[in-house]
């Protein structure tokens, strides 16, 4: 019975690579304009802010930690882990994955959060969604680096739609959580006011659902971080190139200073998103 069974195996990998091959005849073209010029956004924010000498930029982002959270000692620390990183001499590389974060960030947030709103009021819609959300979150990102690199070649653009695809599920769940959790008797309150389902959705809904928004915003660069490695396999560059260096020679060094900067990265991008006066995690 078994073997039967085994015999007539449903040709899922066969109709995915059908699928990939006919888009990739057809269309290689469009991949190619919109590949050629996502690399070339993503290289202009990199080498813009290579253009300024680094203790510019290393300044820059303390006064700008000051001013978005009004603390001196986020200030201090956001510069003297920057300048932990140029030490090392990581500067170049640490640009690198900022851009590629950034990006992914703001196209999961701009996609994400728009999305998640209209789960919030259709809850047929996050019902449709949960199980690609699931999907798109348990199957590992090697996976669908594969298709990603056929369509868009080696470069750092595979690495951002695997980045996005392993993102953009947490601002849509943190952002559906925010407002569909929004007290009903207030929203009635406000409805028996006079406002409409837009005057609601902005003087109620995103107000209460913001701290998911800014939760939903911090998970995604976390998120973005841990796929540096993975982008790197495929051209990506940025940290995840010595990292990867450092696995293929074993160089333990390399690999824990390639490490660390990862992590300064990821610490200072979470206090900068942070909203200025949630309470630290543990307190």
């Amino acid at each position: 019975m078994e073997e039967w069974f085994n015999a007539y195996p449903i040709p899922v990998g066969e109709w995915t690579e059908r699928a990939i091959d006919f888009v990739y005849v057809n269309f290689a073209w469009a991949f190619d304009i919109f590949s050629d010029s996502l690399e070339w956004a993503i290289e202009a924010v990199g080498d813009g802010l290579l253009w300024f000498p680094p203790l510019v930029v290393v300044a820059a982002v303390g006064a700008l930690g000051w001013y978005l959270q009004r603390s001196w000692r986020l200030a201090a620390g956001v510069m003297l882990g920057l300048a932990f990183i140029l030490n090392l001499g990581y500067w170049e590389a640490t640009v690198e994955t900022f851009s590629l974060v950034a990006f992914a960030t703001l196209v999961c947030v701009s996609l994400g959060v728009p999305i998640g709103i209209a789960a919030a009021h259709r809850p047929w819609l996050y019902q449709a969604l949960r199980p690609v959300l699931d999907l798109m979150q348990t199957i590992p990102p090697f996976v669908y680096l594969i298709p990603t690199l056929v369509l868009f070649s080696l470069g750092p653009v595979p690495g951002l739609i695997s980045t996005v695809i392993f993102a953009i599920p947490a601002p849509i769940r943190l952002t559906y959580l925010g407002i569909s959790s929004a007290p009903r008797p207030l929203k009635e309150a406000v409805a028996s006011f006079g406002a409409g389902p837009r005057q609601l959705l902005w003087r109620v809904e995103l107000p209460h659902a913001m701290p998911a928004i800014m939760t939903g915003l911090t998970q995604c660069i976390m998120l973005s971080l841990s796929m540096v490695v993975i982008a790197a396999l495929v051209g990506a560059g940025g940290l995840g190139k010595p990292v990867v260096q450092a696995l293929n020679t074993v160089n333990i060094g390399a690999g824990v200073e390639a490490g660390l900067s990862i992590v300064v990265l990821a610490i200072i991008l979470d206090r900068l998103c942070k909203r200025r006066g949630d309470p630290e995690p543990g307190r």
